[in-house]
């Protein structure tokens, strides 16, 4: 029997359950697709067209369990729900930022975040950041906070120029 976390975000999708898992254990390096379950006869009575079809991917982004549900259009995205990633470098926000917003919505990027081609929403941003808007110094707090509201993708660099001052 499979580890199953006792909380596991399940992700809804109309039919694109399977390409989106590839697509995001593609991106996140410690990532894998677990298992994949399919519709069967029992489900015939409420997905007359699915028998066959996937219907859950169990996956993991860097140990995260996910499951990945194709439960038809009923439901949407939207950005009351998003994923985190917290980079340490430039080259992660940049690499993330690339791969997940490929093909999403060019105008959902702003302040860190992004909305992929699913419409899943995500948060790219550096760990200092944290840092530099709590930062004890409530003019450097406020600086920080300034340039990251005028940020489409996080500049590290630029963030700590702002901090300075």
């Amino acid at each position: 029997m499979p580890l199953v976390q006792p909380i596991t975000p399940c992700l809804w999708f109309d039919d694109q359950a399977e390409e989106a898992a590839k697509h995001y254990t593609a991106i996140f390096r410690n990532s894998r697709i677990r298992e994949i379950a399919r519709f069967g006869k029992a489900s015939h009575e409420h997905y007359r067209d699915r028998e066959g079809k996937v219907m859950t991917v169990a996956f993991e982004l860097e140990g995260q369990p996910f499951t990945a549900l194709n439960g038809g259009p009923l439901f949407k995205f939207n950005e009351s729900v998003s994923l985190q990633v917290i980079c340490e470098t430039q080259e992660d926000i940049d690499h993330y930022w690339e791969k997940l917003s490929a093909g999403g919505d060019p105008n959902a990027r702003q302040c860190g975040w992004l909305k992929d081609r699913f419409g899943l929403s995500w948060q790219v941003f550096p760990r200092v950041l944290i840092d530099m808007i709590t930062d004890p110094n409530p003019a450097k707090s406020q600086r920080a906070t300034e340039a990251m509201l005028k940020m489409r993708k996080f500049d590290i660099a630029a963030l700590q120029r702002a901090l300075r001052g």
